[in-house]
């Protein structure tokens, strides 16, 4: 069976509203879903509301929707909500997110990501499925809560996981994973932490991708984005796991004493290249499909600005969205 085959929206420089006339053309063309990301721009679900009633094909998730930002019950609601407005075509991702999004932009107290991570799940698979939900959980306490609306057809739940601990629970407990930030050639040591799952397990990677034949502004725009995102301490210990330790250490070294020009030209091109696909679209589909190959069912495009998209009109944008697209193959 072909992979599933995703793009991240809102697309960056696109109004939201602009969106519509592109989805049609991208579900012809072989893409199957649409991911959202929850940062400092659009939240996760109101894009996805949007394209449930525009494009009636397309599945739609959230890559994530923070755990620590809405309160339990509130996060059930706006999953009930979305579900019954797209059946069975939501799939809500869930993630601990990081302490700049959680402490410093929301205000809110980010203690015991792990915790507060499995007991949210767990409390959104009893109240998705529309159970009384009274519980003392280690990281918060829910009373007597119940889902007015609940999904005749509760959605999947997806756990952004980076290192061991939370991709054993995603495995335990989950309905399948989200990665981000990782090379195709790193899916075998977290796949290895996913053994036995249970049937039917979804493996959902967000892949960067920066469609220019253009190396030197692909690079410098991928340095700048693994040096403010891999010197968060997560990802950090996210790649260390992974045995970056060597190679990252300069610009670990150079970020901590507060030199962020020289952390950032201290990311070698090798890691850049694994982590940043760029080339033309047709040279980065193929790399994207290496990803299938190493066991992600679901890749989801993020797709990076280039110089060719910022000078040319909507229609560039469309023809290397298409590009992108998946290989047609016979069934």
């Amino acid at each position: 069976m072909r992979a599933r085959w995703g793009l991240t929206v809102p697309l960056t420089g696109v109004p939201l509203i602009s969106h519509r006339p592109l989805l049609d053309e991208l579900a012809d063309a072989g893409y199957t879903d649409l991911w959202s990301s929850e940062v400092a721009g659009t939240d996760a679900f109101t894009p996805l509301a949007l394209a449930s009633t525009w494009s009636p094909t397309l599945r739609l998730g959230t890559a994530i929707a923070p755990v620590f930002t809405r309160g339990p019950g509130l996060l059930a609601m706006t999953a009930a909500t979305m579900a019954e407005a797209a059946p069975d075509r939501f799939v809500l991702g869930i993630g601990a997110s990081s302490p700049v999004v959680v402490e410093d932009w929301n205000a809110q107290p980010y203690r015991d990501p792990f915790g507060r991570t499995r007991d949210t799940l767990r409390f959104l698979k009893r109240a998705l499925a529309g159970e009384l939900v009274d519980e003392e959980y280690p990281t918060f306490a829910v009373r007597r809560f119940k889902l007015e609306r609940p999904p005749a057809s509760p959605p999947p739940i997806l756990l952004a996981a980076l290192r061991a601990g939370m991709l054993r629970l995603a495995a335990a407990e989950a309905d399948g994973v989200i990665l981000n930030w990782l090379a195709a050639d790193d899916l075998p040591r977290v796949r290895a932490e996913l053994a036995g799952a249970k049937e039917g397990f979804e493996t959902v990677a967000r892949i960067f991708v920066c469609p220019t034949d253009d190396e030197r502004y692909a690079r410098e725009l991928g340095r700048r984005m693994i040096a403010g995102y891999l010197t968060v301490p997560a990802y950090a210990a996210f790649h260390r796991w992974l045995g970056r330790s060597d190679v990252l250490e300069p610009m670990w070294t150079a970020w901590a004493a507060g030199d962020r020009r020289a952390a950032t030209a201290a990311i070698p091109d090798e890691v850049v290249d694994a982590l940043i696909l760029h080339g033309n679209p047709q040279a980065c589909r193929a790399k994207v499909e290496e990803y299938v190959r190493q066991g992600v069912q679901t890749p989801v495009i993020a797709l990076l600005p280039t110089p060719e998209l910022a000078t040319g009109s909507g229609g560039v944008l469309r023809t290397v969205l298409l590009d992108l697209a998946p290989p047609v193959t016979e069934v």
